[in-house]
């Protein structure tokens, strides 16, 4: 009994000894810790293999987790100089721009909602400001095809409903139509004050602007600047899922700070207490009073689902980047990064090979594991570079990408008819909410509705002026 006590301990030690060695003063160590991570990712990618399609991910890993996850590595490149996988984010990024070079592959209909086809995109505009290497000539390049996404998402702009706002779901037939929600207007938002700063053609500025007023016109971004996940048009916006996820958040304030950047005099200075006031309520609402980040509507119960995982990645990947935009908020945001990481390093202790990553950060490793999770540790980890890092180019400050204004614009999304026959009916005034889940049986882990998938759902009601969708 003594012997096996022994060989248990040895094995505990052991695998401490190979947690994430991380100290944050030491910027070798950092890029130590994002490699790790970064390796422990990719080890669920077999796109670069045979019989692998490059840019998709296994189930139950979605289209838009891919994007997401190649922008990070183009991160990783940026932050650390490391070009190991610069080939493989290369030939995915262009393997999935669809027939139309806009991200909209036709055989992702099922699952692409506006969120969906952002998220490749912001990869793409990523690449293009931080000079990731550019594709050959005669591909797409990474400008203009950020620069396709928008357009043929401007289109989408649907006023035929509560003045204005872009629809979760592009297509009639996909669950969660006649959701109008916070991520997908907030990626908007950032594409556009991204495109303005990096082209300085001001009608992507009138664009932020616009997305930014009706967020807050509907009550998506509150007077406090807490950012709610989305509403619902057939109640013509007037009720709101009060849901609060990280990535919402980030986005928003991501977004905000560019448009400080670019503006000036009084616009500027609205700007600088909208940036303020996002970063405050994000502090206050997704880190403990350590400093140490959560996802926390789900986390605390440990029921994050395969999207949720992966929240916290873009809400670190915002965060950093918002201080290169907006130096003036490095005093709140890099404390909070520093403190997560090394949350984030002492969690990392699981796995056979000791350095898998879980869910929470709040301890040793707790059990869970997948893309999400070394994702979420891999952009924590590397955002502590930032100070290092170049802040991103643009037409006149030395980048290269080249752009296309008009990309997208000739493709096959044209704008969307929002007939209300296609409408599904509104819900009751009158449903009490049920306190039991039901799996939703109209998506498999093959169609799925979005970023937000309604994985599970509480069947819906109106209470106390909450209309619920847990997403």
């Amino acid at each position: 009994m003594r012997s096996t006590t022994f060989f248990a301990s040895i094995l505990f030690v052991a695998r401490w000894a190979l947690a994430i060695d991380l100290n944050l003063d030491d910027p070798e160590s950092i890029k130590r810790a994002a490699r790790t991570a970064a390796d422990g990712m990719m080890q669920w990618y077999d796109g670069n293999k045979t019989g692998g399609i490059p840019g998709l991910l296994p189930g139950p890993f979605y289209w838009w987790e891919a994007g997401a996850m190649f922008g990070s590595l183009i991160d990783y490149w940026y932050y650390t100089g490391d070009t190991s996988y610069n080939d493989v984010v290369t030939e995915a990024l262009l393997f999935q721009v669809g027939a139309d070079v806009d991200y909209m592959p036709a055989n992702q209909s099922k699952s692409l909602g506006n969120d969906d086809q952002a998220f490749w995109g912001l990869s793409a505009l990523t690449a293009a400001e931080t000079n990731f290497p550019n594709p050959p000539a005669g591909q797409p390049q990474w400008l203009a095809l950020a620069q396709a996404v928008f357009n043929t998402q401007k289109v989408r702009w649907d006023e035929t409903s509560c003045a204005g706002g872009l629809k979760w779901q592009i297509f009639t037939f996909n669950n969660g139509y006649n959701y109008k929600n916070s991520i997908s207007n907030g990626c908007f938002m950032n594409m556009a004050a991204r495109l303005a700063m990096y082209t300085g053609n001001t009608s992507y500025n009138e664009w932020a602007d616009r997305a930014w007023e009706w967020s807050r016109s509907v009550g998506l971004v509150s007077d406090t600047y807490l950012v709610y996940d989305g509403t619902d048009d057939n109640l013509d916006c007037k009720e709101l899922n009060h849901l609060q996820w990280s990535y919402n958040s980030g986005v928003y304030l991501m977004a905000a700070a560019t448009m400080w950047n670019i503006t000036e005099g009084a616009t500027r200075d609205q700007w600088q207490t909208r940036t303020q006031g996002l970063l405050n309520a994000t502090k206050q609402i997704f880190f403990y009073p350590n400093g140490t980040m959560q996802e926390t509507a789900c986390e605390g119960s440990h029921n994050c689902n395969i999207d949720q995982q992966t929240f916290k990645a873009y809400l670190s990947r915002w965060m950093a980047a918002s201080t290169k935009v907006a130096p003036w908020t490095k005093d709140t945001i890099m404390p909070l990064l520093a403190s997560s990481a090394e949350a984030a390093a002492k969690s990392c202790t699981g796995g056979d090979d000791g350095v898998t990553c879980g869910t929470s950060w709040t301890g040793g490793w707790d059990g869970a594991f997948g893309v999400g999770q070394q994702m979420n540790a891999l952009e924590v980890f590397q955002s502590n570079l930032i100070s290092t890092a170049r802040g991103p180019v643009g037409n006149s400050t030395g980048g290269t990408s080249q752009g296309d204004p008009n990309a997208g614009s000739d493709s096959g999304s044209t704008p969307i008819t929002y007939a209300s026959s296609h409408q599904q009916s509104p819900p009751s005034a009158n449903l009490e909410v049920v306190l039991t889940f039901e799996r939703y049986n109209a998506i498999t882990t093959g169609d799925r509705a979005g970023a937000g998938i309604l994985t599970a759902i509480v069947l819906i009601g109106l209470v106390g002026g909450g209309y619920w969708i847990v997403t």
